[in-house]
């Protein structure tokens, strides 16, 4: 990768991605990376704490227990899109706001998010202790795991609001720059969770034994040192030589109360952001119904493939948020830079172009790097899951039929990654929801009943390249000549 900018518009302003005052401009790639490679790691990490839990209470508690557990998630995961949402929303509008080099505002909006996110964690919480037998029976939970999955159900409420603060502060420090800090944070409450539920469920060192509640009991041992730690890292350590702008102080706490326009600001781009997660969420339920209509060989099969494209998607996801709190950042410099007497630099949608442009690239060597590994490691990575070569066989096929697409849904997320810093959500949002709703679901089931197995993993190709032309289209042809304001 060549290290010098060709272009005026791929370098950044120090003050685009670091609101300090400098003339000094850094090459795009190395602001990217920057920014880039500790949340791939943390994204990795997280991952890699939720299999090992898995393993824990699969190994140690049986197989009705990891049933159990695994009842709760859908359930779990539905909020957990919301507050994701929110944080993406809270995210854009404090990247604007740092851009800027203002302050107050980043506080404005930090309290706000806080102060909705910690209401909702509380409502849900309370929702869910209280109506969790009535929620999976409806689900339709077997009889003989019910009682278990209650009891986890109910503990697991309690650790929502925590998780939910977790969550969301982890992403608004990623609106000012910061991903060492959600990173490390994540290391200390992995390794917090790792202790304590297997420990919780053998009783180790005098604690009680738990059963099925240990991992969610574990879960919020581990949010609550987490966020402790987070807390103290956040008032003692400056953060580019000054204060940290989220430390909980007097300041911070001063913002902790909802401001209706900045709300309806972070609502603006998180409603749509969550929505999206929960369609592609219920559309993986729908691949997955037709998947078990082939059998368990390739139920198996779907999960081994799975769980490779899960960690192959880290980098694209991660580079999607990369160019939305970069886009963000430059948006509030460049506004900023418009009030001072200043040199005239590259337009605004210059920059945002080189951010897409770097985004792009960046895919280009990570997302494919580690599809290009998929291919040649294939079978000595599906052999991690499991041993059965019938099933072996089928999912290696599977995988070679959709891995190079994820490089396809690494580019989509670049430019609408760009696009909502701008405050652009709706657009990109019915583009991704209509071709998963329209092309993905319709393409799998025509192709599983003409095609066969190999016909549903046909349709992550067809979803993928159909986002990306029309994401381009609508970023070239709408978007890029539309005037950027804004948003706080």
């Amino acid at each position: 990768m060549n290290t010098r900018a060709s272009n005026p518009a791929d370098t950044v302003p120090a003050a685009a991605a670091t609101p300090t005052p400098s003339s000094v401009s850094k090459p795009l790639w190395r602001v990217f990376l920057a920014f880039l490679v500790p949340m791939i790691l943390s994204n990795f990490l997280q991952s890699l704490s939720g299999t090992v839990n898995g393993i824990f209470i699969g190994q140690m508690l049986g197989v009705k227990a990891l049933a159990a557990v695994t009842v709760m998630f859908p359930v779990l995961f539905f909020f957990i899109a919301f507050i994701i949402g929110l944080g993406a929303g809270a995210s854009v509008l404090i990247g604007q706001a740092w851009g800027a080099q203002k302050v107050e505002r980043v506080q404005a909006v930090v309290g706000t998010a806080l102060a909705a996110g910690t209401l909702f964690g509380l409502v849900v919480a309370l929702f869910g202790f209280w109506f969790a037998d009535n929620l999976l029976l409806a689900l339709g939970t077997p009889a003989d795991i019910l009682a278990e999955a209650t009891a986890y159900a109910r503990v697991m409420a309690l650790a929502v609001p925590g998780l939910f603060l977790f969550l969301l502060i982890t992403s608004m420090l990623r609106g000012v720059g910061d991903t060492i800090s959600p990173l490390i944070t994540l290391m200390v409450s992995t390794t917090v969770g790792l202790i304590v539920t297997p420990a919780l469920i053998r009783g180790w060192g005098g604690l009680p034994q738990l059963g099925i509640a240990s991992s969610a009991w574990g879960t919020i041992a581990a949010y609550a040192v987490a966020l402790l730690w987070l807390g103290y890292r956040l008032l003692t350590k400056p953060y580019r030589g000054k204060t940290h702008p989220m430390t909980p102080n007097a300041v911070l706490l001063q913002h902790l109360r909802i401001e209706t326009g900045v709300l309806k600001g972070i609502l603006k781009i998180g409603v749509p952001t969550g929505l999206q997660m929960v369609v592609v969420a219920l559309s993986e339920l729908a691949i997955l119904k037709l998947v078990n209509g082939f059998g368990s060989d390739a139920t198996a099969a779907y999960g081994a493939v799975n769980n490779i494209i899960n960690y192959v998607q880290f980098p694209a996801i991660s580079i999607a948020i990369t160019c939305s709190v970069l886009g963000a950042q430059n948006i509030g410099a460049f506004y900023a830079g418009q009030n001072k007497a200043t040199t005239p630099g590259p337009s605004l949608h210059q920059r945002l172009g080189a951010i897409v442009r770097t985004g792009l690239q960046m895919n280009l060597a990570i997302t494919g790097g580690l599809v290009l590994l998929g291919y040649l490691l294939s079978r000595s990575i599906i052999g991690l899951f499991t041993h059965d070569q019938g099933v072996m066989d089928l999912a290696q096929g599977l995988l070679h039929i959709m891995l190079w697409s994820l490089l396809v849904l690494g580019m989509a997320g670049a430019l609408s990654g760009v696009m909502r810093a701008s405050g652009s959500v709706i657009a990109p949002t019915v583009i991704s929801v209509g071709s998963i709703l329209l092309i993905q679901i319709p393409v799998a089931n025509l192709l599983a009943h003409h095609v066969g197995l190999p016909g549903i993993w046909f349709s992550y190709p067809a979803v993928f390249l159909s986002m990306l032309g029309l994401q381009t289209a609508y970023y070239r042809l709408v978007w890029n000549k539309q005037p950027i304001k804004r948003l706080i």
